[in-house]
């Protein structure tokens, strides 16, 4: 079982940045390939960014060139640097965890999930 935490959203102008967190429990982080969702009102939830155990990592057309995704094992932690923020980067962005392997770029295959943190970008 991994409990998900997310943390660092917030309201930024447009052209801004920010960092969210997502800490988790358990001894076995470094095995889980982890992923970025986000869900925009009235929206599906979308696949936005993933990093697998070995640290190979993939994004979105919507957000590459602008959004890093990164692990800390030591810290059991995995973050989603943004950059360059549009205001249809808005949403509520959840972390994601699960040992299954694949490309990893559906919600279909991460079997924990985190609260949601709100990002909201305005013009």
């Amino acid at each position: 079982q991994v409990q998900l935490v997310e943390s660092g959203g917030g309201l930024v102008q447009a052209g801004g940045s920010l960092r969210l967190s997502c800490a988790a429990s358990g001894r076995t982080f470094s095995s889980y390939g982890m992923g970025w969702f986000r869900q925009a009102p009235g929206k599906e939830r979308e696949f936005v960014a993933r990093i697998r155990s070995g640290g190979s990592t993939h994004y979105a057309d919507s957000v590459k060139g602008r959004f890093t995704v990164s692990r800390d094992n030591a810290k059991n932690t995995v973050y989603l640097q943004m950059n360059g923020l549009k205001p249809e980067d808005t949403a509520s962005y959840y972390c994601a965890a699960t040992l299954r392997t694949g490309s990893l770029l559906t919600r279909e295959v991460y079997d924990y999930w985190g609260q949601g943190s709100q990002v909201t970008v305005s013009s």
